[in-house]
């Protein structure tokens, strides 16, 4: 379990299905980001059984509220994932119900995995990635100081379209630097 100011992050439970499928069957959120809506609350049992069991998957949940209300993970080279890693990397993904879209949660959660991912995971690069025309996405990588690397053309997507993919990263000595000037900026 990972906290921060106003969300937790722990694995997801097979009695959240219902809330699960609430956020997303909406078509806004999974085809923009690669998947399809989830068509049933038995169809999303089977994504926290399958998909949301891998490690480093988590129920981005609201405090104040206790209900999940999107999905964050690191992914592995070894995974499913999307970016072109080696060992020592990972890339982070990340989705959230369209009522919270705006409020910089996403960015939250990102923060809080790219924590884990350079002081606990020991990782030396942390990608992330977003199909062209997400601009949510886009801001978020921008947002959590992820910087542009490349861009990946007529690509498939899991959906089976072709699209264009960019590409963002982040090195420890990036996230190391982040951090230093944030913590003289607090000092002053």
């Amino acid at each position: 379990m990972i906290e921060t100011e106003r969300l937790i992050l722990r694995p997801w439970q097979e009695s959240e299905a219902g809330i699960l499928y609430k956020y997303a069957c909406d078509p806004d959120i999974g085809p923009i980001a690669g998947w399809m809506p989830h068509t049933s609350v038995k169809n999303s049992l089977e994504i926290i059984r399958t998909v949301f069991a891998a490690p480093e998957t988590y129920a981005v949940v609201l405090k104040k509220t206790g209900e999940p209300i999107g999905s964050c993970g690191i992914m592995f080279a070894n995974g499913l994932h999307s970016a072109n890693m080696k060992d020592g990397e990972a890339e982070i993904g990340y989705w959230i119900g369209k009522p919270y879209w705006g409020q910089g949660l996403i960015p939250e959660a990102v923060s809080a995995l790219l924590a884990r991912c350079f002081n606990e995971l020991g990782l030396e690069t942390v990608w992330c990635g977003y199909y062209d025309g997400n601009v949510k996405s886009k801001r978020v990588c921008e947002k959590s100081g992820f910087k542009y690397h490349h861009t990946n053309s007529n690509i498939t997507s899991p959906l089976g379209d072709k699209r264009t993919e960019h590409f963002y990263n982040m090195t420890k000595e990036d996230y190391n630097a982040i951090h230093i000037n944030r913590e003289r900026q607090t000092d002053r």
